[in-house]
């Protein structure tokens, strides 16, 4: 998946690559961003991307490049470590399903890449593979991310554990007094991103509520 930027507020749409390129790189370094407020965020002057390792191959075999200041915010132990295509819109389909049976080990790591209609990028890390599950799971790891288009990273605000559930209907990232910081539904059509308790988080979407172009999901090989 390539994922332009969103523009900048009154300047139109945007031009060449700000947001993530996903593919390309055997690993994920990166320069740490800067802490600003809750989030943690990094300027446009970290957006540019490694060099690639072994090219675009694409397909199955391609591993992912998050943006480099992206790659700083993950835990230690999983930043040089080889990433797959787990599950893919464009080649799988567009089925919750379908993402939950492409999951990997359960206590494989899953980066969550989305782009929405209106050329938004944001998502979710989790520390274990998203399943379907009948109460919350997941660790204070997880977080969520947008790139709007400089990245902000949202973690664990240790006011409850809300971090996944999921169901064949709907996946939850992120919870609290009925509002959720990521939602998407059974067919991966729309989803919604709400300010709330777990991640103190904004709304990752320029909308509460969004309508998905790509989704990407990466695992440990």
């Amino acid at each position: 998946m390539r994922l332009p930027a969103p523009a900048r507020p009154g300047r139109g749409a945007a031009h060449g690559m700000r947001g993530p390129s996903w593919r390309g790189a055997a690993g994920l370094g990166g320069s740490p961003g800067s802490s600003r407020g809750g989030a943690v965020q990094a300027g446009a002057e970290h957006t540019q991307q490694h060099p690639a390792g072994q090219g675009d191959r694409g397909g199955e075999d391609a591993q992912p490049v998050t943006v480099p200041q992206l790659s700083p915010q993950l835990p230690p132990r999983l930043t040089q470590q080889p990433w797959h295509l787990l599950y893919s819109t464009g080649r799988d389909g567009f089925s919750l399903r379908t993402l939950y049976r492409s999951g990997a080990r359960p206590d494989s790591p899953a980066l969550l890449l989305i782009r929405d209609t209106e050329a938004q990028a944001f998502g979710a890390f989790s520390a274990s593979a998203i399943r379907s599950s009948s109460g919350f799971y997941g660790t204070g790891e997880t977080f969520l991310f947008s790139f709007c288009p400089e990245l902000k990273v949202f973690r664990w605000t240790g006011k409850n554990d809300f971090f996944l559930k999921g169901d064949a209907n709907l996946l939850m990232v992120g919870g609290g007094s009925g509002r959720f910081g990521l939602w998407l539904d059974g067919d991966l059509h729309h989803g919604g991103s709400q300010p709330c308790e777990t991640f103190d988080n904004e709304t990752l979407s320029h909308r509460e509520e969004f309508c998905i172009q790509d989704l990407e999901m990466w695992g440990l090989a």
